[in-house]
């Protein structure tokens, strides 16, 4: 899945309140009716503003309430269980019935809200709430300049910000988020705080400050998003928290303050509409009507998304296949909102955007907490700080969605440790697991991240022989099985303690498992003494990842290791994957110095003293090479004669290096003596087959004159 899709199921999360802009339409519409008005006293006026006060509804509605509860006897209490169909459909025809006589009552129900706002509007010296929007705006656009051109300093330095480090990217981003929320601040000091000042009519002040307050909602939306996806990033050298291409940066970063912006007017506007009086019928039509807004929006931004080209591998699912699909999965959220089927559009909603909402958290904490290059030294690795937070966020969603689903389901999380029944049990259980996993997982990402930097800070290799080499192949062989150890350890607690909090008594599991290590221990021998030896090879530093071994017909640079086996590279490019129980006496190659021993051949009549000189000559001088002068512990000199072949006398030499150079040296010594042999007469001994026969010539002519005969006779048949 793309990070765009990624950022697309953040989209549906509004989608729950679509209730927008036809606030605006409210005012305008009610303020301004065609229908005349007769001019009625001022006590009326004045009780038609009473009763539109929120505090004397709330009053009242509170003293009806009380009467209410007062002669009717409490209903009986049911159980809290999921309806039935039978119920959903009752449920559903007395909803759509009042949504059908929301529609007949609509215009009488308008009637009376414009007559309640008429009445302030003429208290208020007939000046309309549309008219105190635009000028408490403009107020607010005013500071909002003003606190711009104060802040000149403050936006040139952020936009001069270096974003290098870690510590440079998190100051950067507090203060361009800290300068965005003073931005916002300025804009509603200016419009809202300014309008406060004065005294208005209650429900003038109610649409006032709504508008307001939904405007005020918008930009701070419009702000948060370009400081975190940072539409602008590439023209203004910025830092962008959520990994995305510039064109997707622009497109989310509209089309979300967009769908914050309608979701804030929507809610404005159906509060507005029950201080006006309307019914819950017509507010709940109102409503629906504003959320296909938000779905056309949602919808419209799905399928004008930017593509992601990539070089990998194609999709299963094609592009348009997938928008089809967010496509029918917005509309079945929105019909789900419509039918009151609550229940099942919270859980769907959860358990699409939970894990998206995950995915783009930990992207965004990686891209903010990524170690330089300078820091990384050359290998990508997370940090503490990036899993600790990571996770955090993991976590706080995932209790955040179970307590949003629980209230949508109407499950009282306080209330479970005080009841007991199996399905209480097994939710509690199941919640102990999930926080046991939680934690096992945190604590697993934690060492394995100290893991992974420290085998990354091993790359660097030094000189051969020293103790930091030796010590940074020793880190390379053990820190791998380590990690695979505590993972299997980890796991294994994991397990045993999330099937603890789910009730199984672990006891006896812990018994039977011991029993059955047991009896595979018998039947799997070879496996176990595969482990145990290999345990036994690393304890005694036996041979570390990089060094040259031989065992038996096994030889080659050691690669890797597994918990029963050994990967070693032979030069010539195969690969023996060895188990530890078949290594046996191992032969090291590559620890602390090699000597390695020539012979050289030359003919009898060679002057041995001269060729002595040379090689010790030669030897001086490849010592003092800077290509051998760090790899040649003695150098190269003659020992004397080995022996006397066939064909001349052998020489026996000997070099002392590190191990694996000393192939190097060999090959270059072997030319130079060559050459220098060639120079000062010195002939390299061949073999060489020499014939030689007596000074009787008639003899052998004689033998030769036999054999002829007897050839003719065997030629010339019986006679």
């Amino acid at each position: 899945m793309t990070l765009f899709s990624r950022i697309r199921m953040v989209v549906p999360l509004p989608m729950a309140a679509a209730l927008a802009s036809a606030l605006l339409w409210a005012s305008i519409a009610v303020a301004q009716g065609t229908t005349p008005v007769s001019p009625q006293p001022e006590s009326v006026h004045r009780f038609i503003g009473m009763l539109a006060d929120p505090d004397v509804q709330r009053f009242l509605q509170q003293q009806s309430q009380a009467a209410k509860d007062a002669t009717e006897p409490p209903p009986p209490e049911t159980p809290n269980r999921d309806p039935s169909f039978s119920e959903f459909a009752t449920r559903f025809r007395a909803h759509a019935a009042g949504l059908l006589g929301a529609v007949n009552s609509f215009p009488s129900e308008a009637t009376r809200g414009r007559s309640a706002l008429e009445g302030d509007i003429q208290a208020n010296g007939g000046t309309r709430p549309i008219v105190l929007i635009i000028a408490f705006i403009a107020a607010g656009l005013a500071a909002q300049w003003l606190f711009r051109s104060i802040s000149a300093g403050w936006r040139s330095w952020m936009a001069r910000a270096p974003y290098r480090t870690v510590l440079e990217r998190m100051t950067a981003l507090a203060a361009r988020l800290l300068w965005a929320a003073c931005y916002v601040l300025s804009f509603g000091l200016g419009s809202i705080g300014f309008f406060l000042l004065f005294q208005w009519p209650p429900i003038i002040r109610e649409i006032v400050v709504g508008y307001l307050l939904a405007i005020v909602v918008f930009r701070l939306a419009s702000a948060l998003f370009d400081v975190f996806l940072a539409p602008r990033a590439e023209a203004e050298n910025g830092f962008r928290v959520v990994p995305v291409g510039n064109e997707a940066a622009r497109h989310w970063a509209k089309r979300l303050s967009y769908l914050v912006g309608w979701f804030a007017f929507g809610w404005v506007t159906i509060r507005l509409l029950g201080t006006l009086g309307f019914s819950l019928p017509v507010r709940q039509l109102a409503a629906y009507s504003l959320g296909l807004v938000l779905l056309v929006i949602g919808v419209e931004a799905v399928w004008r998304r930017p593509s992601q080209l990539s070089a990998g591998p194609p999709r299963r699912i094609s592009l348009r296949v997938r928008n089809w699909l967010w496509t029918v999965y917005f509309v079945t959220l929105w019909l789900l909102w419509v039918v009151g089927a609550m229940r099942l559009f919270w859980i769907a909603l959860a358990c699409a955007a939970l894990p998206c909402a995950i995915a783009l958290t930990n992207a965004s904490v990686n891209n903010i907490l990524r170690p330089s290059s300078a820091e990384e030294g050359g290998h990508k690795t997370g940090t503490v700080a990036s899993v600790i937070v990571e996770r955090g966020i993991r976590a706080t969603l995932i209790v955040g969605a179970i307590i949003l689903l629980a209230g949508a389901l109407d499950v009282r999380l306080t209330e479970m440790t005080t009841q007991d029944s199996p399905l209480l049990r097994l939710v509690r259980g199941l919640l102990s697991a999930g926080i046991i996993l939680m934690i096992v997982d945190l604590a697993w990402n934690i060492v394995k991240v100290l893991i992974d930097r420290k085998l990354g800070d091993t790359e660097a290799t030094h000189e051969m022989g020293s103790e930091r080499e030796r010590r940074r192949l020793r880190l390379r062989t053990l820190l791998p099985i380590l990690r695979n150890f505590v993972m299997i350890l980890f796991s294994a607690v994991a397990i045993m303690m999330a099937l603890s909090s789910l009730g199984v008594e672990i006891g006896p599991l812990i018994a039977g498992a011991g029993v059955v290590g047991v009896a595979i221990g018998f039947g799997a021998q070879t496996v176990v003494k595969d482990v145990i030896s290999g345990m036994f090879y690393l304890l005694d530093d036996a041979f570390r990842v990089g060094e040259y071994i031989q065992s038996g017909s096994y030889k080659g640079t050691v690669e890797s290791f597994s918990l029963r086996s050994v990967k070693l590279r032979h030069h010539r490019g195969a690969v023996f994957i060895v188990p530890f129980s078949e290594l046996g006496a191992i032969q090291n190659m590559s620890r602390d110095w090699v000597i390695e021993k020539m012979t050289i051949a030359v003919s009898y009549d060679s002057d041995i003293e001269k060729a002595r000189k040379i090689i010790k000559k030669i030897g001086l001088e490849l010592f003092e090479d800077p290509e051998f002068k760090s790899t040649t512990i003695e150098p190269l000199k003659m020992q004397g004669i080995e022996s006397m072949g066939d064909s001349g006398l052998l020489l026996r030499l000997k070099v002392m290096t590190l191990p694996g150079q000393q192939f190097t040296l060999k090959r270059r010594a072997l030319r130079m003596i060559h050459e220098a042999f060639n120079e000062n007469g010195i002939k390299i001994a061949v073999p060489t087959v020499q014939v030689a026969g007596g000074n009787d010539d008639a003899v052998a002519a004689a033998a030769q004159q036999t054999i002829a005969a007897h050839n003719a006779a065997i030629a010339a048949g019986p006679a």
